[in-house]
């Protein structure tokens, strides 16, 4: 009986959406082919079937998630012309995985980078690179249009800002609490408000 690409393209989904739940609770040596086999009730032959190696599946998720996290940015663009409101929908995008008690795929990645393979950490360094390059743009156009203030380059600042949200997710793990880390939110937003 052959299988169809579509019910294949499905569980190559139901793999990386476990996957990416795995790395963001977990982290990605925290668990193995065995645990997300046994999580969708298939044979860990049935995984390598869809990723050859823990390294491609790993490759898929940052891909996937860096496609997803681009689309969200460009939402938010279209979404609002004003600096202020891109980076308050900007940082909501990392508390509200923060408060479905994860952490970013890329910065739990981040965590592990010296243990993983060149090919993951070329994709995530490009997902760091595209979260500060949209963050520049915003910031430059804030600072132009009177909206925005600081002292720094706006490329310092973006990666300032995201080192705290990647930061205030990870100091705020350990209690969960999620008004903490919108207090560090507000507080970040509030220095760069003119």
């Amino acid at each position: 009986m052959q299988v169809s690409v579509k019910s294949r393209d499905a569980t190559a989904d139901r793999i990386l959406d476990v996957a990416e739940r795995l790395v963001q609770t977990r982290g990605f040596h925290g668990f193995s082919y065995a645990d997300v086999a046994t999580e969708l009730g298939v044979t860990r032959a049935a995984l390598h079937y869809h990723y050859a190696s823990k390294d491609e599946l790993g490759a898929a998720l940052i891909e996937r998630y860096h496609s997803r996290f681009r689309q969200r940015l460009d939402e938010i663009a279209a979404a609002s012309p004003a600096a202020v409101q891109r980076l308050q929908d900007y940082a909501a995008i990392y508390r509200s995985v923060f408060a479905d008690g994860r952490m970013c795929l890329c910065g739990m990645l981040a965590a592990e980078f010296d243990t993983l393979d060149e090919p993951l950490g070329h994709e995530l360094l490009s997902f760091f690179d595209t979260n500060y390059s949209w963050l520049t743009a915003v910031l430059e156009a804030g600072r132009d249009a009177g909206e925005l203030r600081f002292a720094a380059d706006a490329r310092e600042t973006a990666e300032l800002m995201v080192s705290t949200l990647e930061g205030a997710m990870l100091l705020n793990r350990p209690s969960g609490n999620v008004r903490r880390f919108d207090d560090v939110i507000a507080r970040l937003l509030a220095q760069l408000m003119a």
